[in-house]
C-alpha cells in the first residue's frame, strides 16, 4: 500500500516558519474561504485541501503543538498523540466563529438564548434656529416608537404563562448539521428564529413581540454652540427590546435653519450691510443686530470702499463646551443710487466735472495702466 507523505504545515498555509500568529490566521482565513466545500460542492480535491488546511492551522495556532512540530515534524503527532490528526473532526464553526459566522452560515458555541433582543436605534432630525444654537435650549419632541408592552411586561406571552424552551434546538437557537462526516455546520433554528424559546400563548396586546407602539414626549438639552450636523445621543430612548430585551438608543441630528441676517462660519458670524454712496464717501455710522439680541454700532470712516469688513470682537457664536466666543464680521456694500430725479442727476454730473485723480485714485490708476497697455501694444504692432 503506498505511503502518503504529508506536506509541511507551513507550506500548506503558505507562510514562513517564523510567521506570527496574525500572519498565520490571515493566511488560514483566505485559504479556508477559498477551498470551503460549500463554495466548491462535489469537488473532492477541495475537500482534501480544506482538511489539510485545517489540520495545519490546528497545530500551528497552538504554541505547544507548534514547538513540538518545529522540533520533531509530523512524527510529534503519530501513535495517537493529541495533535492535528484529531483536530479536523471538530466543529470548526466553534473554533473560528469570527470566520465562518455570516460567510457559510456556521457559528460557534453560543450561550442558551433567552429570546431577548436589543431594540433598534432611532434617528430624529430636529431643526433649530441660530438663536437656539447660540443660547442653547431644552427642546420638547413627540415621536412614535416601540415601548415595552405593559400587559405582559415585555415577555410576549399572555399573562399567567411563560415562553417555553424550543424543543427543536433545545433552547440553543441554532441547529447543527454534520456534512461529509468531517465538518459541522450551524444554522439558525427555523422554529424559534434563533431565540431559543417559543410562545404558545402570545399576549393579545403585542401579538407576542413584547412591545407596542406609543407616542412619547421627550426632552433634549441642546447646549450653546452646537453646529449644523451635531449629533445628540439619548441612551435607552430608542425602540424597546423584543421580549424584554434592552432598548436601543435615540440619535438626534441637529440642522440649523437659514438666518435672515447672519451666515455662520464655525464660531464666527458674517453679515452684509448695504450703505449709501454718500455714507461710504463722507463716513457715518449705523446699527446692526447681534445674535444675542442687542444692537451693535459700526462706524464707517470717510472713503470706505465697497466690500470692506469690520470686525466686532466676541460678537459671534460660543464655542461648544468652552467659554470662548467667535467674532462678528460686518461687510459693507456701497449701493449705487437708482431712480434719480432730474436735480439729483444734475448734482451728480456737476460732481463728476469737479472730480479728479485724487477723488477716484483707484479708477484713475487702472485706466491709466490700460492706456499705457494699449499704447505699448500699438507701438509693437
Amino acid at each position: 500500500m503506498p505511503v502518503t507523505t504529508k506536506r509541511c504545515y507551513y507550506e500548506v498555509l503558505g507562510v514562513a516558519r517564523g510567521a506570527s500568529e496574525a500572519e498565520m490566521k490571515a493566511a488560514y482565513r483566505k485559504l479556508a474561504m477559498q477551498h470551503h466545500p460549500d463554495r466548491n460542492p462535489g469537488d473532492k480535491d477541495c475537500e482534501h485541501r480544506f482538511k489539510e488546511i485545517n489540520e495545519a492551522y490546528d497545530v500551528l495556532k497552538d504554541g505547544d503543538k507548534r514547538a513540538a512540530y518545529d522540533r520533531f515534524g509530523h512524527a510529534a503527532f503519530e501513535h495517537g498523540s493529541n495533535g492535528a490528526g484529531h483536530g479536523f473532526g471538530a466543529d470548526f464553526g466553534s473554533a473560528f466563529p469570527d470566520i465562518f459566522e455570516g460567510i457559510f452560515g456556521m457559528g460557534g458555541a453560543r450561550q442558551r438564548s433567552s429570546g431577548r433582543e436589543r431594540g433598534a436605534d432611532l434617528r430624529f432630525n430636529m431643526e433649530i434656529t441660530l438663536e437656539d444654537a447660540y443660547a442653547g435650549k431644552t427642546a420638547q419632541m413627540r415621536l412614535p416608537t416601540s415601548v415595552t408592552c405593559e400587559a405582559c411586561s415585555g415577555a410576549g406571552a399572555r399573562a399567567g404563562t411563560k415562553p417555553k424552551v424550543c424543543q427543536h434546538c433545545n433552547g440553543h437557537g441554532r441547529i447543527r448539521h454534520t456534512q461529509g462526516g468531517f465538518f459541522t455546520l450551524e444554522r439558525t433554528c427555523p422554529i424559534c428564529q434563533g431565540r431559543g424559546q417559543v410562545i404558545e400563548d402570545p399576549c393579545p396586546s403585542c401579538a407576542g413581540s413584547g412591545r407596542v407602539t406609543r407616542e412619547r414626549t421627550l426632552s433634549v438639552n441642546i447646549p450653546p454652540g452646537v453646529e449644523d450636523g451635531t449629533r445628540i445621543r439619548l441612551a435607552g430612548e430608542g425602540e424597546a427590546g423584543v421580549r424584554g430585551g434592552p432598548s436601543g438608543d435615540l440619535y438626534i441630528f441637529l440642522s440649523l435653519a437659514a438666518h435672515e441676517f447672519f451666515q455662520r462660519d464655525g464660531a464666527d458670524l458674517h453679515c452684509r450691510v448695504p450703505i449709501s454712496m454718500v455714507t461710504a464717501a463722507l463716513g457715518g455710522e449705523f446699527e446692526v443686530p447681534s445674535i444675542d439680541g442687542a444692537k451693535a454700532r459700526v462706524k464707517v470712516p470717510a472713503g470706505t470702499q465697497s466690500g470692506r469688513r469690520f470686525r466686532l470682537s466676541g460678537k459671534g457664536m460660543p464655542v461648544l463646551r468652552s467659554k470662548q466666543c467667535g467674532d462678528m464680521y460686518v461687510q459693507v456694500m456701497a449701493e449705487t443710487p437708482q431712480n434719480l430725479t432730474k436735480r439729483q442727476r444734475e448734482l451728480l454730473a456737476e460732481f463728476e466735472k469737479l472730480s479728479s485723480k485724487e477723488t477716484h485714485p483707484e479708477a484713475s490708476g487702472f485706466f491709466s495702466r490700460v492706456k499705457d497697455f494699449f499704447g505699448s501694444g500699438a507701438r509693437s504692432a
